[in-house]
């Protein structure tokens, strides 16, 4: 059976424990010597046993006291850990989310701050891996998962709108080398490999019917982020989501010279449990995303089309 002890005679008995003495306790406390006796004598007989060994002015913990008392300390401990944890998060809901890491660096991170504006009282904190975490252990309320998905009935799967992939390059690359007007034309040029991409230039030479490409030369990246900055640097051309490279398209880091291709790959989808989908803070993030997502994805459309 649980047993319902008053926290004040726990604090009390804490105390003189701690100093020693119930009157060093009374005055931590802002309490009289007696009303820290009669606390801890409460405590006792609540508890059938003698925590203390009453001897002439002073008080010694009995060795069940002292086992008491260091449980106590520890409990005590956990709750001002907590205490000060939640004035840290300022009182509000945290949202975790975990993301794929090019995803989160080249377009959620930057968009953040439109969602703490709209919901100022909702914290983000935001985890970037590609291993899969555990929804269902508190891991994360939200998982950005690059990639096919496995069926589970307790998680819900919302896939991102199909992307479009394009061969990505700075604009000093086509001024200084070799025109990308064809196809054909990437064999000139270095060759960027993101190792993890659904589609690899393997796939896009032979959807493009290019013969001629040397697939063993060039520089490979386990994540497109680094794939984008090299890029950027104009170490070479690469094949990436347009999604990820919206920012750099609109101010003229990259371009696309032969266009984008149609899109027919979901790449991302946004998983998280049905048990929590009801939950303000999940609904207020997963709306306020798709809508992110529709802005950006009829930007990109209307820009579309070979720039270079």
């Amino acid at each position: 059976m649980k047993m319902n002890l008053p926290l004040k005679s726990i604090q009390a008995f804490e105390v003189a424990a701690r100093l020693g003495s119930f009157a060093a306790a009374a005055t931590e406390l802002n309490l009289t010597p007696s009303a820290v006796s009669h606390q801890v004598r409460f405590l006792e007989e609540r508890l059938s046993v003698t925590l203390f060994h009453r001897v002439h002015r002073g008080v010694v913990l009995t060795d069940v006291g002292r086992r008491y008392a260091q449980a106590v300390a520890r409990g005590l401990g956990m709750i001002d850990t907590a205490t000060r944890s939640l004035e840290r998060d300022g009182k509000h809901d945290v949202l975790t989310i975990h993301c794929a890491p090019s995803l989160a660096a080249q377009w959620l991170m930057p968009r953040l701050s439109r969602f703490s504006a709209l919901y100022p009282n909702i914290g983000i904190r935001l985890n970037a891996s590609v291993a899969a975490i555990d929804l269902a252990a508190e891991a994360a309320d939200f998982d950005i998962r690059y990639g096919p998905v496995f069926s589970d009935p307790d998680i819900i799967a919302a896939s991102f709108p199909k992307e479009s992939l394009a061969v990505v390059c700075a604009p000093s690359l086509l001024v200084n080398g070799h025109a990308i007007d064809a196809p054909s034309d990437v064999q000139f040029h270095t060759l960027i490999h993101s190792e993890v991409n659904l589609l690899s230039w393997r796939e896009w030479a032979r959807q493009h019917d290019v013969a001629d490409l040397d697939l063993k030369q060039g520089l490979s990246f386990d994540r497109s982020f680094m794939s984008i900055s090299a890029v950027i640097d104009g170490l070479g051309i690469a094949l990436e989501s347009v999604l990820l490279v919206e920012r750099e398209l609109a101010s003229g880091k990259l371009v696309l010279p032969l266009g984008a291709d149609p899109a027919l790959l979901t790449f991302h989808r946004l998983l998280y449990l049905q048990s929590k989908a009801h939950l303000p803070k999940m609904v207020a993030f997963k709306d306020w995303l798709f809508e992110q997502l529709d802005e950006s994805f009829k930007g990109l459309k209307s820009a579309g089309g070979k720039s270079g």
